[in-house]
This record gives structure tokens, sequence and C-alpha cells, in this order.
């Protein structure tokens, strides 16, 4: 039989158990973002905020519209700022199954694939290939949407 203080010290041992857990769940959900879109040419989020101490950033792109991808088809594309447009213009040549995206340009530092509505995809990479502090953008190569599907991106 367990007295109050032993039922007090193991109560308090799981309660840091509990506090450890949740907060290692706490900062990977940090590192986690969802991001949606319907069928019209914006992004639920104009910025993205990720703390600089996730190693690894996961991105989930869903299309809750109801478009195919070759007619309304959206990725969630991320580049140096300066990048942006270059990227962009070198996609549209790729199509639809190659995500408008050029094949192995380094440019891009991470994309989803292109989905259509009800469909959703996610890109996970690593924060160490960016600069904490510093913005980046992201996109839609699908043509003609990068001009006004853009966000920025930033480690903080």
């Amino acid at each position: 039989m367990i007295n109050r203080k032993g039922f007090l010290r193991v109560l308090g041992s799981l309660g840091c158990a509990a506090a450890v857990l949740f907060s290692g769940q706490a900062a990977a959900a940090e590192c986690d973002v969802e991001v949606s879109v319907g069928d019209t040419l914006a992004f639920s989020t104009k910025s993205i905020e990720v703390p600089s101490s996730c190693e690894t950033v996961t991105v989930k792109l869903t299309h809750t519209g109801s478009m195919a991808k070759n007619l309304m088809g959206h990725n969630w594309v991320l580049t140096q700022e300066a990048d942006l447009q270059a990227v962009a213009t070198a996609g549209m040549t790729a199509g639809v199954d190659g995500n408008y995206l050029p094949e192995g340009d380094a440019r891009v530092l991470a994309a989803t694939d292109l989905i259509g509505g009800g469909e959703s995809a996610s890109v996970s990479f690593a924060s160490a290939d960016l600069e904490a502090g510093k913005s980046y953008a992201f996109f839609c190569s699908f043509p003609g949407h990068w001009a006004v599907m853009r966000g920025t991106f930033k480690l903080v």
C-alpha cells in the first residue's frame, strides 16, 4: 500500500512526464504547418513563421475546392525571394505531370506535388538549409497563379 507522500511523489513524476511529453508534442506541432486553398487564387495564409529550433519543417497543403488539378491545380513551392519569378517561368514547360516545376532545379528549396480539389500533399525539409531571420518566398507554380498566390516564409 502506498502512503500519501509516496502517492504525491508518483503523481508528481507522472505530471513531469506528461509535461515533457506535451511540450515535445507542442514543439512538433509548431514545426508542422497546414495551408489550404480552394478553387480560387489564394492560400489560407500570406505568411508563415516557424521556430528556428525546428530541425524539420513539414507543410501540408490541402485543396478544399472541387476543380481538377489540370484546371485549378495548386502546389506549395519554397524559394529564395529573388528566384520566385524565374522558377515559376521555367516551370511552365514542365506541365501538370511535372508539377509545373523545372526538374532538378536547385533554386526550389521545397515543393509539394500539384493537387486538385479534395486532395492534399505534404513536403518536409530541413531547416538547416535555411537562414534564420531571412524571408523566403512561397508560391503556387501553376501558370499565372504565382503572380498572386504567394507569401513569405521565415524561421524565427
